[in-house]
């Protein structure tokens, strides 16, 4: 059993998640938002980075008991699929963005064999499209995709539309409106601020900022 609520907060202790409402950050997509997620400064803090790893062997153990091989995406998602695959004794490889264009032209990093049943491990989900486009480029290699695990969702509704679409179980360690209720426990924002922040979530691509 995963704990969401700790998840969060741990995300929220070493400032991973920004949360800023009245100065936005703009998104690679273009994207206000008051909202900055980071995992892989995680990775510098040994006792939160082990418990976070923890967590995800302990999702991957539940809800993919038949898992073969883990499968990271670069870049965020390599760190914490190497470890959760050390720590659940799984083989291991990871996903380029494209195929190299020098040496062996790969896109799949690591040994594999067709048919295995693979768990992609990803850092932060927002529309899902990225991921499932490693999911594809996995597929056409003759491996078999059964789930992906995620630290992070924003839970946007494209996202969830767009996995279940693919036909792909996904699950997340937390997600937007746990890490919304934990901040606001915790005074890192105030009542007037987690409304904005959960007004951008119904809309994000429109939501121009705080009038």
């Amino acid at each position: 059993m995963t704990d969401a609520k700790a998840v969060a907060e741990k995300l929220l202790q070493v400032n991973a998640i920004k949360l800023n409402p009245e100065e936005p950050f703009t998104w690679a997509s273009g994207w206000k938002s008051p909202i900055y997620c980071d995992n892989r400064k995680v990775l510098s803090f040994p006792y939160v980075r082990d418990f976070i790893k923890s967590e995800m062997c302990n999702k991957i153990f539940e809800k993919f008991p038949d898992a073969e091989m883990l499968a990271g995406v670069a870049t965020a998602g390599i760190a914490w699929g190497a470890m959760a695959a050390d720590q659940l004794k799984l083989p291991y490889i990871y996903v380029r963005p494209k195929p190299k264009e020098h040496g062996l032209g790969n896109q799949i990093e690591g040994f594999y064999e067709k048919e295995k049943k693979v768990v992609v491990i990803e850092d932060l989900v927002s529309t899902g499209k990225s991921s499932l486009q490693v999911v594809d480029v996995l597929k056409k290699e003759g491996l078999e995709v059964i789930g992906m695990v995620s630290i992070f969702t924003y839970g946007f509704p494209i996202a969830f539309e767009a996995f279940k679409n693919a036909t792909l179980p996904y699950y997340s360690l937390t997600d937007y409106p746990t890490l919304l209720a934990a901040a606001l426990e915790k005074r890192i924002v105030k009542k007037e601020q987690a409304s904005i922040l959960l007004k951008w979530s119904e809309d994000p691509a429109n939501w121009a900022g705080v009038s």
